[in-house]
């Protein structure tokens, strides 16, 4: 699905009566269900979330319209749910949705070009944000902090970044 925001994931079955596990990655875990039709990354597959009760802090126990038992449920094991970036509501002054970022350079308050955001990861400890350096290469990982990352100027087209220096002359483990 072109131009789609990715709002959560389906997990696994939760009982026999067809409820699932679905993990939420909105600013309010709970407002996942307030969005009315979610999709797959195809955009083919259209799900609605009929109930949704709290099972941990970005965690839920959803049922899903037309999912009626445990081997219907478990068949939706894994799948990401999105929703078109046109449905959502703009973001307030000084904020942004993280898929928004991708496609943004990256540049040192100097002006010196890093590279362009390809991705944001994030693999449990914060948001990474991936940079492609203009000459090709590694690509550059930065800690998506306001330490690392004061400046984010979407309309702009632009990030500006700090990234932290290691002492190259410090042995392994004392950087």
């Amino acid at each position: 699905m072109k131009n789609a925001i990715l709002l959560g994931r389906l997990g696994a079955a939760h009982g026999v009566r067809g409820e699932i596990r679905l993990q939420s990655f909105t600013a309010d875990p709970a407002a996942i269900s307030s969005y009315g039709p979610l999709f797959d990354a195809s955009g083919a597959r259209r799900f609605v979330i009929a109930s949704l009760r709290p099972l941990g802090k970005d965690m839920f126990v959803a049922r899903l319209e037309g999912v009626a038992d445990r081997d219907a449920a478990t068949a939706l094991t894994g799948i990401e749910l999105y929703l078109p970036r046109a449905a959502l509501p703009e973001p307030e002054e000084d904020e942004f949705y993280l898929a928004d970022l991708e496609g943004l350079r990256v540049e040192t308050r100097d002006g010196e070009g890093l590279g362009v955001v390809i991705a944001v990861r994030n693999f449990g400890a914060g948001d990474i944000l991936e940079v492609s350096p203009p000459d090709g290469g590694e690509t550059l990982l930065l800690p998506f902090t306001k330490t690392v990352v004061p400046i984010v100027d979407v309309a702009g087209g632009r990030i500006v970044a700090e990234p932290p220096i290691l002492d190259e002359g410090a042995s392994e483990g004392e950087a």
